[in-house]
């Protein structure tokens, strides 16, 4: 049979009602990878502009914005790596589109999805300066406790006749993408010295990043090697926090950064600056550092990094399983799972009430509370997941 002209007007897409501006703004309120993925499944022309608006990128760099360090895209498929390059050609350029799309989908729900903080900490790289190599070695702050077998277990600077010299202690992460939101540290107080003096910094600094070469086990501390990679160049530093002070006391000091930070790279630096204690039988002064945690969640390991002339490649090598991204990613390219979008859109007006975003108010009316337009067909499964 024949379709009606109001019929016709009620398959119009809500992106047509609504125009690409202010479409835009509506995508911009979803929060949730899973509402971004739901949203994507409408319909092609949904799908479409999801992934040419970067709208999965955007969810990241509203949560972490070190996201933006990333300069290009590799990802694995069937065992080999697609790449995306500057310059492509516009067919292969939306190909990298989707596939950036899917990456960036797995990277949000992996730095939205709840967890417990731990000690991300697996290896030290090493010191800015050891008074006392090995036996005050860095690798001693990984230990909760003071004593250690009878010994004492810490980590000491050399010593300085000028109190501003800064020291660094450099930690190597579990995983190449880690979210820190959280550091602790306990200066170490000499109870075999006369008054039981705390070496504490006067205040530390972080910063996160990764290594412009890969680091070599024989350049990591060690009992024979006090560490080669300590100098910035041998960096690049894509986070660097607020001076936090430190107290004189033999306690675990929190350390909460201002928002969670992806460090990519998996590499933590420590800057301690400013002294505060001399010791009495050589008159300079030390830092002296007891134990150390940086607390948060390592990322996926199907997300890596890798440095480039250009900048860091954010590398993404799925396992043979379905993996999160793509459960994510709902329906074909031709966008055809089904969904019942009037639910969707009224959770898009209820977050957006308020934030003085002028729409066209019986627009609005008419798709929330109207007569539904026909997306596509109609279908009883509201679950996408």
């Amino acid at each position: 049979m024949g379709m009606g002209m109001g019929e016709e007007e009620d398959r119009a897409d809500f992106l047509q009602w609504l125009g690409p501006d202010t479409s835009a703004i509506v995508f911009t309120l979803l929060h949730h990878p899973a509402d971004l993925a739901r949203a994507s499944a409408v319909s092609r022309s949904w799908r479409t502009f999801v992934i040419a608006n970067q709208f999965s990128k955007i969810q990241c760099l509203r949560v972490c914005p070190e996201v933006s360090n990333f300069t290009s895209i590799e990802a694995s498929s069937s065992g080999s790596d697609v790449k995306e390059d500057v310059g492509s050609s516009a067919a292969a350029g939306w190909e990298n589109q989707k596939r950036d799309h899917r990456v960036y989908m797995h990277l949000s729900h992996s730095l939205l999805s709840p967890y417990n903080s731990r000690n991300c900490i697996i290896r030290c790289i090493g010191a800015s300066s050891t008074d006392n190599f090995p036996e005050e070695t860095i690798e001693n702050t990984l230990e909760p406790i003071d004593h250690v077998e009878m010994s004492l277990s810490y980590w000491s600077s050399g010593g300085q006749r000028d109190p501003s010299f800064p020291e660094c202690l450099i930690y190597m992460l579990h995983s190449d993408l880690c979210l820190i939101d959280e550091i602790k540290i306990q200066p170490f107080q000499a109870f075999f010295q006369y008054g039981s003096p705390i070496y504490s910094a006067q205040y530390v600094r972080f910063r996160m990043g990764y290594p412009k070469l890969p680091l070599c086990p024989e350049q990591l501390i060690s009992d024979e090697n006090e560490g080669q990679l300590t100098a910035d160049d041998n960096y690049t530093w894509t986070y660097a926090s607020p001076e936090f002070p430190m107290l004189q006391e033999n306690v675990a000091q929190s350390f909460k950064l201002p928002h969670a930070v992806v460090c990519i790279g998996g590499v933590v630096k420590i800057e301690l600056l400013g002294r505060i204690q001399k010791q009495a039988i050589d008159g300079l002064y030390y830092v002296c550092v007891s134990h150390v945690q940086i607390l948060g969640n390592p990322l996926s390991q199907e997300l890596s990094v890798a440095p480039r002339e250009n900048g860091v490649v954010l590398k993404y090598h799925p396992e043979p399983r379905r993996s999160i991204a793509r459960c994510s990613d709902l329906g074909g390219d031709d966008g055809s799972s089904p969904s019942n979008w009037h639910n969707f859109a009224t959770r898009i007006w209820q977050s957006g009430t308020g934030r003085g975003i002028g729409w066209n108010q019986a627009l609005l009316s008419r798709l929330l509370f109207g007569p539904p337009l026909q997306l596509l067909e109609e279908d009883d499964d509201d679950d996408i997941s």
